[in-house]
C-alpha cells in the first residue's frame, strides 16, 4: 500500500493556508483540467466520494486518492512538494505563485 507524505516546503504552504482558510484537506486530482496535482480544499468544502481511499494525512489534513488510483499507485510513495507557479484552479494553492506537486517514490515490494 503506498502512502503520502509532505516535504518541509509543503509543509509550510500548507501552514500558511490553514491560517488563511482554517482546516483543508487534500485529493490527489486525476483529471484533466489539473492534470495529477494535488488539490488542498477547505475542509467541508469538498464531498469525498465513496470511492476515495485517505492515504494518511500530511500537515494535519487528510489525503484522498481514489480507489482506482490507490490501486494503480499501491506501490509507490507519494511525497507532496511545491515548486513555483499556479496551482489548480479551485486548489487553496492557487494565486500564491507556488503550488503543490506530487512526486513518487517506488516501494520496495
Amino acid at each position: 500500500m503506498s502512502t503520502v507524505t509532505a516535504t518541509p516546503a509543503a509543509l509550510e504552504l500548507i501552514a500558511e493556508i490553514v491560517a488563511d482558510h482554517g482546516p483543508v484537506l487534500f485529493h490527489q486530482s486525476g483529471g484533466c483540467c489539473d492534470g495529477s496535482s494535488p488539490m488542498c480544499y477547505p475542509q467541508g468544502d469538498f464531498r469525498v466520494g465513496e470511492r476515495d481511499v485517505q492515504l494518511g494525512e500530511i500537515g494535519g489534513a487528510p489525503f484522498y486518492i481514489s480507489a482506482s488510483q490507490a490501486e494503480a499507485w499501491a506501490h509507490t510513495d507519494l511525497i507532496i512538494d511545491v515548486v513555483p507557479g499556479r496551482g489548480g484552479m479551485f486548489s487553496l494553492d492557487n494565486g500564491r505563485e507556488k503550488r503543490f506537486l506530487t512526486r513518487s517514490e517506488m516501494c520496495s515490494i
